[in-house]
């Protein structure tokens, strides 16, 4: 997956620099022994994680504070970033840039049940009276 960031390349991220950014997504900044101790299992060496976390600094996605000689990492790159791109991504590499067929593959492999494709033609639909309204203002 890559990421465009302001004025900057799009960088690659692997695997288990994701696992890094969802670590430090869902538990806000930390020290790379606590990340170590939210990894899951198998667990990577310390330097193995102190590595990857410089690295996702190098490229942009995290950034750091010292406290005494130790420095606690932040995710600076947003969430919804990754995951918009990586949705895109899916769309555009298994389903031919195609939306319908996306949802068409879910229903088809029963992982939407008929409930939920109603839920989501009734939130579509409402978004689309929504913008209706306020371009008519």
């Amino acid at each position: 997956m890559t990421i465009k960031r302001p004025g900057r390349k799009p960088v690659a991220i692997t695997e288990k620099e994701m696992v890094i950014m969802k670590i430090l997504w869902q538990n806000g900044p930390m020290f790379v022994r606590e990340i170590l101790q939210h990894y899951p299992d198998p667990k990577p060496h310390f330097n193995t994680v102190s590595t990857t976390v410089r690295i996702l600094e190098d490229k942009g996605y995290i950034a750091h504070e010292a406290i005494g000689s130790s420095y606690r990492y932040i995710a600076i790159a947003p969430e919804q970033q990754f995951r918009d791109l990586s949705f895109r991504e899916l769309i555009a590499n298994f389903f031919n840039n195609s939306y319908r067929s996306a949802v068409s593959a879910l229903v088809e492999e029963e992982k939407i049940s008929v409930d939920e494709l109603r839920q989501i033609i009734e939130l579509v639909e409402s978004k689309n009276t929504d913008n209706n309204k306020s371009d008519s203002h």
